[in-house]
């Protein structure tokens, strides 16, 4: 499957705030956005910024975009299927983005970006009702159980990853036994458990054109 594969701060600097792609690094001075916050490219200094209405909106939806780690194809997927739930759009879009299995893994704390939470799941360490799914775009639902495989808890990765991350309180739609590493989908995500500085409105604005 296609991905992006350039230097993902570039996306970043391109945005004007962190994403959160590269994990602990975002946390520290080397952080891309602290060093250089204009926006990638020679004459990125120099670059005005636009303030059209499309310019919002596109922006919103390549953030939102950056943050999951989609394509353009997998994002317009998710936007269709959110137009067909009952319900607002933008927020059914971002609660089916949350319910990835790769996101789901990243809020637990197993991985420090959703890029390596997705080379997690790919990899099968994780079982969803017990048995092994290894494909990161699997939508978690209520009642079911993500668990880490026993043959992969002495890894020294995700010890680590586990580790760096228990200080970090897994969403309400999620209730989680850290003792055994194990979680169970209790809710869909509503707009109030995703702490993203998404602006969805302007994300459906930009498909409804």
């Amino acid at each position: 499957m296609a991905r992006y594969t350039n230097a993902v701060c570039r996306l970043c600097r391109r945005e004007g705030q962190k994403l959160f792609l590269k994990g602990d690094r975002c946390y520290t001075d080397k952080c891309a956005v602290a060093v250089r916050s204009y926006p990638p490219g020679q004459h990125g200094q120099g670059r005005r910024s636009k303030n059209s209405e499309y310019g919002l909106q596109l922006r919103e939806k390549q953030k939102a975009k950056r943050y999951y780690g989609l394509l353009e194809s997998q994002f317009r997927k998710y936007f269709l299927m959110a137009e067909k739930r009952s319900g607002q759009t933008g927020e059914n879009l971002l609660s089916i983005l949350e319910s990835r299995l790769d996101n789901v893994v990243y809020r637990l704390g197993f991985a420090m970006s959703r890029a390596e939470a997705r080379q997690l799941v790919n990899h099968g360490h994780f079982t969803v009702n017990g048995r092994k799914v290894n494909i990161p775009s699997f939508l978690v639902k209520p009642g079911m159980v993500i668990a880490l495989k026993e043959s992969s808890r002495n890894l020294e990765k995700i010890k680590a990853n586990v580790e760096a991350n228990a200080f970090r309180q897994p969403p309400r739609w999620l209730e989680y036994d850290p003792n055994n590493l194990i979680a169970k989908v209790v809710a869909l995500p509503t707009r109030e458990d995703i702490d993203l500085p998404i602006q969805e409105h302007l994300i459906v604005e930009l498909y409804s054109k």
